[in-house]
């Protein structure tokens, strides 16, 4: 019994280094990670968010995807945005940093952003963003495991790298928001040139080093994003809703994330998130003295709930209010005493 098994989980590991594997003429997408706190790192989807705020805010999350099932998703992200005055125009600048693993693939994002103040309307003010970065994937070839006596797959495949491979590539995105003092939403496409990255041998330069000089490589998906939020104060009490939407779409799928949390005196919080066909979220978390923590545990709502006992998330952050006034511009303000 233990032996059918092992054999039976040898060829289910086999069938998802197969299916993440890269294929010759058509490789795999790669593409953001979706976290259920997207309303937390409002920069990771649209450059034109960087700066919105009065606030400078540093924020890092890690998502851990359906626990219990080997070589799961896990994706970690830093992101950090200023708001600043150049030549009596508000601007914005952030910086983004991803690392994420699903299967045998590791990728890493690293982007730069600016942000300009279009215009003021209808009581808010329009945004337009862009992003520039490095995106980087690699393959452990070396891992992937085939059973020889596999009736379904070729121990011998050409298309499945035998070491392990990698390589970066250029990559940009666009964005707009409005931001009203009790709303906001954007749009944004990110890698719009879908850059394709060749996929080597560590420190060669083609792909001859491969194996029978087998090229592989990947690609990011073109990816266009919808976010939306709002505030809503209830009166004579100290609670607040805040609604959040986030959609993703790559023109040929569509997944996202609708969100309500309540804030109770703007210090706990506590709310539920459906991801679109994916998984029901628990939300909770408090801000104290400018730090913020927040957590999500995602329940699936489809059958990978056998396999798997759910997702979990952390979001954690810090801002800083910052003076645009013009007054003690040269005075330093110590942030003990904030």
């Amino acid at each position: 019994m233990d032996k059918s098994l092992n054999k039976f989980r040898a060829i289910a590991i086999a069938s998802v280094c197969i299916l993440a594997s890269l294929l010759p003429a058509v490789s795999r997408g790669q593409s953001d990670p979706l976290y259920s706190q997207a309303w937390a790192l409002p920069t990771l989807y649209n450059p034109a968010s960087a700066g919105s705020t009065d606030f400078l805010r540093i924020r890092g999350a890690a998502r851990l995807q359906w626990v219990g099932i080997e070589n799961a998703p896990k994706s970690f992200t830093g992101a950090a945005d200023i708001p600043f005055k150049f030549l009596e125009r508000r601007w914005g600048g952030g910086v983004n940093i991803t690392q994420e693993g699903i299967g045998l693939f590791s990728n890493t994002y690293v982007n730069g952003q600016i942000s300009g103040r279009l215009k003021k309307l209808f009581g808010g003010e329009l945004s337009i963003g862009l992003q520039v970065g490095y995106f980087g994937s690699s393959f452990k070839g070396s891992e992937v495991y085939i059973p020889d006596d596999d009736d379904y797959h070729d121990s011998n495949d050409p298309s499945i790298p035998k070491q392990d491979v990698g390589g970066g590539s250029i990559d940009f995105g666009i964005g707009l928001q409005y931001t009203h003092p009790k709303f906001h939403v954007g749009v944004s496409m990110l890698h719009p040139a879908s850059p394709k990255v060749k996929l080597n041998t560590k420190g060669t330069t083609n792909s001859s080093a491969t194996s029978d000089n087998h090229e592989f490589e990947t690609y990011v998906s073109r990816t266009i994003y919808l976010t939306a939020g709002s505030n809503i104060s209830i009166k004579n009490t100290l609670i607040e809703l805040q609604p959040d939407l986030i959609v993703a779409s790559d023109l040929k799928s569509v997944s996202g994330v609708l969100s309500l949390k309540g804030w109770y005196n703007k210090m706990m919080f506590g709310g539920i998130a459906y991801r679109w066909d994916d998984a029901v979220s628990i939300n909770l978390g408090a801000e104290f003295k400018n730090f913020i923590l927040g957590y999500a545990y995602d329940i699936p709502t489809s059958r990978i709930l056998k396999a798997s006992s759910g997702s979990h998330e952390i979001v954690v952050g810090y801002r800083m209010k910052l003076d645009f006034s013009g007054k003690n511009r040269n005075r330093h303000r110590s942030i003990r005493l904030m």
